[in-house]
């Protein structure tokens, strides 16, 4: 896969982050959005821009309340799927929303199985305040909803990379310590 590198949106993005969005909302999966609003929430974007500087996915959090962000307009161009791009740019929000010191992320979407491996978990609609919903005005479905609500808690332990010592090398572990290790990991997920 051709390197891809994830940064904050810049004002040249807005025409190709539009594109994006419109793109998988004409096929009725996400909400239309103006250039007007794109530009308008531009700094709540990031971009996957790849080696020839094309900018191929988008994602945004948007904050609700001091502790609730959710993630939205995840897309990512048809040629780049299946490449992990999606999951990338689900970690950039994640990352995002801690760095602002959101404890919870949500997301509102047709593609369940994606967010649960993104470590999602499905929950009722119900469970989100009522201003979550604001933007259902806008939607052709708003009578017959029938995205799926999921929600994530942020937490230092999501996607946290343990730092390493100042100035000393990791060590590899043994083959038998890999193969304990392996096994307590199987038997926590349990």
């Amino acid at each position: 896969m051709p390197a891809m590198k994830i940064r904050p949106a810049k004002v040249k993005d807005a025409q190709s982050i539009c594109g994006l969005i419109n793109y998988y909302a004409e096929r009725g999966r996400m909400l239309h959005r103006s250039l007007e609003s794109v530009y308008g929430s531009l700094r709540k974007f990031q971009v996957a821009q790849a080696d020839d500087g094309a900018v191929v996915g988008c994602v945004a959090v948007d904050i609700f309340w001091a502790d609730l962000a959710e993630v939205k307009s995840l897309a990512v161009a048809p040629n780049h799927h299946g490449k992990g791009l999606g999951k990338m740019l689900v970690k950039a929000a994640v990352r995002d929303a801690r760095r602002l010191g959101v404890h919870t992320l949500f997301a509102l979407t047709y593609e369940e199985k994606f967010f649960l491996r993104c470590g999602f978990v499905t929950i009722d609609r119900d469970r989100l305040p009522e201003k979550v919903w604001r933007e259902c005005i806008n939607c052709p479905k708003a009578d017959a909803c029938d995205e799926i609500a999921m929600m994530m808690p942020v937490n230092e332990k999501v996607l946290r990379k343990k730092p390493k010592a100042a100035g000393r090398k990791k060590k590899k572990a043994s083959k038998p310590l890999k193969r304990q290790r392996k096994r307590q990991r199987k038997t926590a997920k349990s």
